[in-house]
């Protein structure tokens, strides 16, 4: 989230659009913030940290056995 923030800060500071050697171009931040998202989203999915990935995890059923039964 830092770095996504970091890279929001760039854009607002220099906007979508940069100057270059032959004219304006698209800041690089742009693409590098899409690129973040991304991988935000995959370890939200991957973590269960949103709430359709939270009901998907089930917790294991409990196991009544002692472990010093043998």
């Amino acid at each position: 989230m830092a770095r996504i923030d970091q890279v929001e800060r760039d854009l607002s500071e220099r906007g979508l659009m940069v100057a270059a050697e032959r004219g304006p171009v698209e800041n690089g931040a742009a693409t590098i913030a899409a690129q973040y998202r991304t991988q935000l989203a995959r370890y939200i999915r991957e973590l269960g940290l949103s709430p359709s990935t939270r009901t998907a995890i089930a917790a294991p059923e409990p196991d009544d056995s002692d472990i010093w039964d043998f």
